[in-house]
């Protein structure tokens, strides 16, 4: 991730968690399904081939728990930092804080937040008022994080509580990533987010995105680094790499091809 004053580029990989590691784009491999054997083999080899961090993401209909899973390979990494994703709609920011102070304890100190601004399962608040409650939830946990006392009245939250007795080993809240391109998005990003992660696009396109959003953070009194979300298939050539996700893309037609954009979205 590279920010405006820090050119230092952090490389990451992803590890499977919500049963998506396919041969075949959009035709589900049973081999492949997430557990626990397969995850935390992803991540150990990730960190044997020298990647920084590695996204831990997170689904309420597949694959398995994300705050277990990490507290689980935190204990077996040594080096490489942990990007736990947390959904938001499912959370009780204290309980959270306090997860996430114990996990970063356990990793000794690698641990980054993947904000997800989620609905809670069976129920779905429109755009604002959801990326508001995210807001709120990131203030929370900034705040718990950072050994301040609590006293937060919000819409969705009303609390007045002492800090976790469990701090990270910082004594900090370890940076938060977050993406969204919707206005309500971006502003939660501009106030609660360090990293705010972008996709695949045109050159352009992504500068277009940087500038907006390190002017809506600046309005803020707040700076931004920047995470480029991509696939990257590499073959020794250009011809091989083509070839490689021709392959990949092979048994895709369609209608799977915009319902898994549709479920992305």
């Amino acid at each position: 991730m590279t920010g405006s004053t820090n050119k230092q580029c952090e490389v990451s990989w992803f590890s499977a968690l919500c049963d998506d590691d396919y041969e075949f784009l959009g035709v589900p491999d049973p081999k492949l399904k997430s557990s626990w054997e397969h995850c935390r083999d992803i991540v150990l080899q990730a960190e044997s081939g020298g990647f920084d961090n590695i996204l831990l993401p997170s689904g309420y209909a597949l694959g398995i728990d994300t705050t277990a899973f990490a507290a689980a390979i935190a204990t077996m990494v040594k080096r490489i930092r942990l990007l736990m994703a947390v959904r938001i709609g499912e959370s009780w920011p204290p309980q959270l804080a306090r997860q996430i102070a114990t996990i970063d304890r356990i990793l000794g100190g690698r641990l980054t937040v993947n904000i997800i601004s989620s609905d809670l399962p069976g129920e779905t608040l429109a755009s604002a008022p959801r990326y508001a409650r995210t807001l709120e939830a990131m203030q929370i946990l900034k705040a718990m994080l950072n050994g301040a006392p609590l006293d937060h009245q919000g819409e969705f939250w009303k609390l007045k509580l002492d800090p976790p007795a469990v701090t990270t080993v910082s004594g900090k809240c370890p940076p938060l990533y977050f993406g969204g391109l919707s206005p309500d998005a971006r502003e939660t990003a501009a106030q609660g987010a360090d990293v705010y992660l972008m996709w695949p696009d045109k050159k352009e396109a992504v500068q277009s995105i940087i500038d907006d959003m390190t002017a809506r953070a600046a309005k803020h009194g707040r700076t931004l680094k920047f995470g480029y979300r991509a696939h990257v298939i590499v073959r020794e050539t250009e011809s091989e790499a083509r070839a490689a996700a021709d392959r990949l893309l092979s048994k895709l037609d369609a209608a799977q091809g915009e319902a898994i954009r549709n479920k992305s979205l």
